[in-house]
């Protein structure tokens, strides 16, 4: 009964969801939060760069069908299901929150979270570097593409700002890690709890500082306890038929168990940090706040729910490492 309840890290999750409710950040405190989470997915990407071998960098690149799936479920599937799940249930939710929940589904992958949950489930990461960091660089075509065929809707906006800012957070320090291996990687290898905290610590700075925003806007006031619950519902059926279909997918396709983490930690995921501003380019500033609350909703969920799937996946690893040393010497 232990192994289905939660971990220490996912009641940390609880628990700052709890805390950006109860005293989410603002003003001055709000600007600091932001720029902390920054500081740790830089550095996050920085010891990953240090730690992965050049040789190992670039073999991410070489998996085309890995990276293909992983976009394929990210602005094919995903729409699919929404548009299904819109066309059956229609009267389910408000038109308001559907067409936040169609949103969601042209969004991209999110990059650090998929990545830091790809390292503790002992995926392959740099394929998931590779493959987040190319999600959310195409996001800023596909989701506009996207929404225009989904929602019909359409207004000019630019992304190279965006794009400056994915470069400078993500790929600079990751390549700055990897120009210093030399020197630090070696310390960094030794030191394997250090990674385990910058990625958690980065992932519970994101939730509180994303909640926090939620809070503020006062979304959990704009429609009845019901609503919301069945918007659970449908993030809920979303979320879990995306991942059944890329867990059993990968396998039946014969990827390897580090590919098949990567498949689905990032074709599951879609990015609250690419949807505030997309959204605000997309919709009119009075409804930005109804369209993301699905997001907000889906961000959580997928949070709370890949925690648990990548101790999951990190426990068999134990386990089959455990058995194959038991089977050596026993030989």
């Amino acid at each position: 009964m232990k192994r289905y309840l939660p971990d220490t890290f996912t009641w940390m999750l609880l628990g700052t969801v709890l805390l950006a409710t109860l005293l989410p950040a603002t003003g001055r405190f709000e600007d600091f939060m932001h720029l902390a989470s920054n500081a740790a997915i830089a550095l996050l990407f920085f010891l990953h760069g240090a730690r992965l071998s050049r040789e190992a960098a670039l073999s991410g690149f070489k998996q085309p069908r890995l990276h293909l799936l992983t976009l394929a479920c990210t602005f094919v599937l995903f729409p699919l299901l929404g548009l299904a799940l819109h066309a059956l249930f229609p009267g389910l939710l408000t038109p308001e929150l559907w067409l936040g929940v169609l949103f969601v589904c042209t969004l991209s992958s999110t990059v650090q979270s998929s990545i830091a949950f790809t390292s503790i489930a002992r995926g392959n990461v740099p394929a998931a570097i590779c493959g987040a960091t190319a999600s959310n660089l195409l996001g800023i075509v596909f989701t506009p593409i996207l929404v225009t065929l989904l929602l019909h809707r359409h207004q000019d906006g630019g992304g190279l700002q965006q794009v400056g800012g994915i470069l400078l957070q993500l790929l600079l320090p990751f390549v700055l890690g990897n120009v210093l291996r030399p020197w630090i990687g070696d310390w960094v290898l030794r030191k394997k709890s250090l990674l385990a905290v910058v990625d958690r610590g980065g992932i519970l700075l994101a939730v509180y500082a994303a909640f926090s925003v939620a809070v503020a806007q006062g979304v959990w006031h704009l429609f009845p306890p019901q609503q919301l619950a069945l918007l659970v519902l449908v993030n809920a059926i979303l979320l879990g038929g995306v991942l059944t279909l890329t867990t059993f997918g990968s396998r039946a396709l014969g990827f390897a168990r580090a590919d098949e983490i990567v498949l689905v930690f990032c074709g599951s995921k879609k990015s609250l940090a690419s949807g505030i501003p997309m959204a605000s380019v997309l919709f009119s500033s009075s409804g930005v706040g109804i369209v993301l609350l699905p997001i907000m909703v889906f961000h959580q969920m997928q949070l709370m729910l890949c925690a648990i799937l990548a101790r999951r996946y990190a426990e068999r690893q134990d386990a089959d490492l455990a058995a194959a040393d038991g089977k050596a010497q026993t030989a």
